[in-house]
């Protein structure tokens, strides 16, 4: 074989690995590559940082909390589930101003309602009585019964408003007689509206 292709192999002069190392060559030519000892090997275990990511609600999510709430929640939780559902979104000033405005917007629109409900109120306080005529009986009796659609038809006829008779609240009505009537407009608002039943 040709000298240029001389092979080279690797003898160790200690039979500790990490001591001097020589190497040598076809003609037996020794090369040192280290005679300085190797320092062991440090090998740290390092604790895996949990990474939190600042979030709002957009909306309720079970045992996670309620729709508006910020909340600090693992990186894995809101790329995994919370943004692809749409039930999150990262907290950035831009997104608190726009929950700011909509959260004034909503306010002001239960105040609007609220004071509708009022204004509702007061007319009916000051309508007085409504009639309603009935079929008589024997004595006060009156055939058949007044309900919750009789007054809202009343109401419709006379005021022209429409009103769900499921916010309607009466005491049974089997006679003649002056009966009082409650309207849930609102949850803080009850309208009290009497209610005159004559026999024709």
């Amino acid at each position: 074989m040709a000298a240029a292709t001389a092979t080279a192999t690797l003898s160790w002069s200690s039979s500790s690995f990490l001591n001097n190392r020589t190497l040598t060559t076809s003609n037996n030519h020794p090369i040192t590559i280290s005679n300085k000892p190797s320092s062991p090997f440090l090998v740290l275990a390092q604790k895996k940082a949990k990474k939190l990511r600042k979030i709002i609600l957009i909306e309720d999510v079970t045992d996670v909390g309620k729709k508006g709430q910020l909340l600090d929640v693992k990186a894995g939780f809101y790329r995994n589930f919370l943004h692809p559902s749409g039930k999150a979104r990262i907290v950035t000033t831009d997104l608190i101003k726009e929950m700011k405005v909509e959260e004034e917007r909503i306010e002001a629109e239960k105040k609007r309602v609220k004071e509708e409900a009022l204004q509702l109120a007061r007319i009916f306080e000051t309508v007085g009585a409504f009639k309603v005529k009935r079929k008589g009986g024997k004595g006060k009796l009156i055939f058949g019964s007044v309900t919750a659609q009789d007054l809202v038809d009343i109401i419709k006829a006379q005021l022209q408003r429409d009103i769900d008779k499921r916010i309607v609240s009466l005491p049974e009505i089997r006679e003649t007689g002056e009966y009082i009537a409650e309207l849930k407009l609102h949850p803080d608002v009850t309208a009290q509206v009497r209610l005159t039943v004559f026999a024709n």
